[in-house]
């Protein structure tokens, strides 16, 4: 009876081992490990707020919560992109299973810091291939993937709207920063644009927040009739700051991501950022499991939101042409 009842029970221990394992197994993660991966974000934390949201909501639809079953190592430039290199490699030394870039040159950073610990992309506005991020769309062929933004096709659409909602446009200023390897592809399809809609563009070099404003009273000494401000970190992680200047210096302003019409600026044409983030989160989810990042296709946005702000266009003394109004997919009134 005893050695009955203690098979039983070594029995029922084993079972439940065995069940246990199984779970674990089935998560794609052993069970004495809680993965660490690494955010590396350009700018700050509050400047990145509403892409980590999206973060958290896609590694939540895989079945990880921060704090319970992933740890997330984030690292922020606070707007010194020098520091990137370095604090790539504080995570690098932390060995963490994988990296999740936020930003064009937190994305460099992390490739130059490691070959070989897997970079997942939350949204790229550079060309990944013209800039040998990864060898192609369809098969990366590195430690590098993710989401790829490709805004700078958008350019001739961007000044094509404005053309559009300013009457006698002639003059576009466009915010230049030097040391982000995204403006080149974009300022190239801006210049092949401008000619054919019959406006000049003029350059507005902005490094650092402390730039902006002098660069819009430099567009209005320059007589610009508009401004085209590029989905460049240093701007996305600001869009109300850029949005209350262009309505103090009345200057029709459009960027890539619509937080900057929904706070207050006039125009928004590009991806949706925070979808991009989630949907990065599959990725991270294919990796852990095992994926290798150089046969995880890189990926593009599933849809472009153009956002017409109706209120700021009644500011500016500006009337919306039907033919963008038919176009938008919101309009704030």
């Amino acid at each position: 009876m005893r050695h009955s009842r203690r098979a039983f029970l070594q029995g029922g221990l084993a079972l439940a081992g065995f069940s246990l394992l199984t779970g674990c197994e089935m998560s794609g993660q052993p069970a004495s490990e809680v993965p660490r991966v690494g955010f590396l974000a350009v700018g700050s934390r509050d400047g990145r707020a509403f892409m980590i949201e999206g973060f958290l909501k896609g590694l939540r639809e895989h079945g990880y919560v921060e704090g319970q079953n992933i740890v997330i190592e984030y690292r922020f430039s606070a707007d010194r992109d020098d520091r990137l290199p370095a604090l790539a490699g504080e995570l690098v030394a932390l060995k963490v299973r994988l990296i999740l870039a936020s930003g064009t040159p937190a994305s460099f950073a992390a490739k130059q810091a490691t070959s070989t610990i897997p970079i997942v992309m939350g949204g790229l506005v550079a060309d990944p291939v013209e800039t040998g991020l990864v060898a192609s769309l369809a098969h990366p062929g590195g430690n590098i993937t993710g989401m790829s933004l490709m805004t700078a096709p958008l350019g001739g659409k961007r000044l094509e709207l404005l053309k559009r909602t300013v009457p006698d446009l002639t003059r576009v200023a466009v915010f230049w920063n030097p040391p982000n390897p995204a403006y080149g592809p974009i300022l190239k399809e801006l210049e092949a644009a401008a000619p054919t809609l019959g406006v000049k563009l003029q350059r507005l070099e902005v490094r650092v927040p402390g730039d902006f404003e002098g660069a819009f009273e430099a567009a209005i000494r320059q007589r610009a009739g508009a401004l085209v401000a590029p989905g460049d970190p240093l701007v996305a992680n600001r869009p109300r700051m850029v949005a209350d200047l262009a309505l103090k210096y009345r200057l029709p302003t459009i960027m890539d991501n619509k937080e900057f019409a929904e706070a207050g600026g006039l125009l928004s044409l590009g991806p949706d950022l925070v979808d991009s983030y989630r949907r990065a989160a599959t990725h991270v989810d294919k990796i852990l499991k095992g994926a290798n990042p150089a046969d995880l296709p890189m990926e593009q946005p599933a849809k472009l939101d153009l956002v017409v702000n109706l209120k700021t266009a009644r500011t500016l003394g500006l009337t919306i042409p039907p033919s963008v109004l038919a176009q938008a997919t919101q309009v704030i009134q």
